[in-house]
């Protein structure tokens, strides 16, 4: 089915919390047929489900006729902290539950391109750019593009300060017109529409969606804290058992990872599948019911209608669905596991 230029403009905005410039998008969607965007992640830790939420955006890209590339970013991860002999192990582990997820999410895996970082950063003509921008770019500047991406700490490494460099540079080599990202990106993304004309190349789209929170009370979703997430290959069990943890306050969204994850994931999915969320309970506590948009459980779970607990199981059974591809993205490769993530 051939979509209207509104049509794909709305599929591409919906549920994003910025888009640097509204207008440019526009003028994109009416002047090239097939537009190309991007979004990297640096290998650093385990993905988790929070990564749906980008996942899901990057298939919304690709129904609305783009062509979608993803930068697994191996030189950035180390400039992030990850140990420099682990690069290539967790370059392949985000391949595959990336694959896996994207799949999942409804994407046309055919139709995307993984991208090595390493593969074109390391380039004598690359590094001669990222010179002459950081010619551009003061201390100043530098530390508060990198201040809510790199783990700066109280005494920063010189690293930190080059990551915002590289990723404003990735938009020219990669050929791109939209960066997407994470709003917690929007001072790499605004630096990189402010500094890459300063050396002849043109600025680019830059689109944000929000960061989801937690399953536990207070921030997003994190590698770092085991209790605020679900890995993109936890077990069956095990995600009950986080999700039974998770907070989730009766009649109240805010910090709610449970409902967050159900609107920019769940709903996405079944909406486009037409498709309901189906909560199964006893008799005694309501009967089964369906939900046909994010909307109708908002309400129905603000006015109390709807226990956590049921709320959990329904998402439970949900959440397992969505990462079974990925999970069969890694049989007979178990030991890659361990060798991206070795235990301490």
């Amino acid at each position: 089915m051939v979509l209207s230029i509104d049509e794909r403009y709305n599929l591409i905005t919906r549920n994003t919390i910025e888009v640097i410039t509204e207008s440019e998008l526009k003028n994109l969607l009416e002047k090239k047929e097939e537009p190309v965007m991007y979004i990297g992640t640096s290998v650093t830790g385990r993905p988790h489900i929070g990564y749906f939420v980008w996942a899901t955006k990057v298939a919304d890209f690709m129904k609305a006729g783009f062509k979608a590339k993803i930068l697994l970013a191996d030189v950035h991860g180390s400039l992030d902290n990850c140990p420099w002999n682990l690069l290539d192990n967790r370059y392949e582990y985000y391949k595959l539950v990336i694959r896996g997820m994207l799949k999942s999410a409804g994407a046309d895996i055919k139709k995307l391109e993984f991208v090595k970082g390493s593969s074109f950063q390391l380039s004598e003509k690359y590094m001669f750019d990222v010179l002459k921008l950081s010619s551009f770019t003061t201390v100043h500047d530098a530390t508060k593009a990198a201040s809510d991406v790199v783990k700066m700490g109280d005494n920063p490494k010189l690293s930190g300060l080059i990551y915002p460099l590289l990723q404003a540079l990735d938009e020219e080599y990669l050929s791109v017109d939209v960066q997407y990202g994470g709003v917690d990106q929007r001072k790499i993304l605004v630096y990189a529409r402010e500094n890459l004309p300063k050396i002849g190349y043109k600025p680019r789209i830059e689109i944000m969606t929000p960061l989801i929170p937690g399953l536990s009370l207070g921030g997003k979703m994190s590698s770092s804290d085991p209790n605020s997430k679900i890995d993109l290959i936890e077990k069956k069990e095990d995600i009950k058992t986080k999700l039974n943890k998770a907070f989730c306050p009766e009649k109240s969204i805010e910090e709610n990872g449970v409902m967050a994850f159900i609107k920019y994931v769940v709903m996405v999915h079944k909406t486009d599948k037409k498709e309901t969320f189906d909560i199964i309970r006893p008799e005694k506590f309501g009967g089964n019911i369906s939900f046909s948009t994010y909307e109708e459980l908002e309400s129905y779970y603000l006015e109390g209608k709807l226990h956590p607990l049921d709320l959990k199981n329904a998402l439970a059974i949900e959440i397992d669905k969505l990462i079974q591809p990925i999970r069969e993205e890694f049989v007979g490769k178990e030991k890659l596991i361990d060798d991206a993530y070795p235990k301490k």
